[in-house]
């Protein structure tokens, strides 16, 4: 399940990551490529510091907070952010992602944009599938999140600057199936709850999607 999320940052915190994420110093981005990765990869990404720590921390609150990602991707960890920018003629070519990062298996990904779509040209966030190829181009504060099995790449930038945090989630539910099928619950409950407020019915969809929790939720 791909999905993309607007106002994941609200105005405040989005101004304040802009202006941090100006002020790191970066280094060639495939440092942190795996092997075969690296031979595709042209983009900068930024040196560790506190003042990095602190912008990732700033957005594991922001998605802590966001009820659409912790009803689609149930966060358990974040095993890896990253904050990448890419200039005139970066690109990455057509990758997938490790299937573990410092330890902790990935599950889903997730692209959080700091610049606005109008503020550079090419960039595109493209998903590669048996049927065809998805262009995601985000506004800044928007993300995208999408398993991490998916073959993606990033189209080359030809004019502006595209800066964006992107990580890795380790979810309390192993299998995408499940996962969705939870989300679905979780929407159906909300919308009977918001219509008619906590019926039988309502009563009967939060069971099922807390009895399936309780089975599928790893130990």
């Amino acid at each position: 399940m791909t999905i993309v999320i607007t106002d994941v940052l609200n105005a405040q915190d989005l101004a304040a990551l802009q202006g941090a994420a100006n002020s790191l110093d970066y280094e060639d981005g495939r440092a942190t490529a795996g092997r075969y990765a690296r031979d595709v990869k042209s983009n900068l990404q930024a040196k560790k510091s506190p003042q990095l720590d602190a912008i990732f921390e700033k957005v594991r609150k922001a998605l802590n907070a966001n009820e659409i990602v912790k009803s689609v991707a149930r966060p358990r960890k974040y095993a890896r952010m990253l904050l990448s920018r890419y200039r005139g003629g970066m690109t990455y070519g057509t990758h997938v992602d490790d299937p573990t990062m410092n330890g902790n298996r990935t599950d889903l990904s997730f692209t959080l944009s700091l610049t606005a779509a109008d503020v550079y040209t090419g960039g595109e966030l493209v998903m590669e599938d048996a049927m065809e190829d998805r262009a995601i181009k985000l506004s800044a504060g928007e993300m995208v999140l999408y398993p991490t099995s998916t073959l993606h790449r990033v189209e080359p930038v030809t004019e502006g600057e595209r800066v964006a945090v992107v990580g890795w989630i380790t979810s309390w539910v192993r299998d995408p199936a499940r996962r969705e099928i939870l989300h679905d619950l979780d929407v159906a409950a909300r919308a009977l709850h918001d219509a008619e407020g906590k019926t039988p019915a309502f009563d009967r969809v939060f069971k099922a999607k807390a009895n399936l929790s309780r089975m599928w939720y790893a130990d």
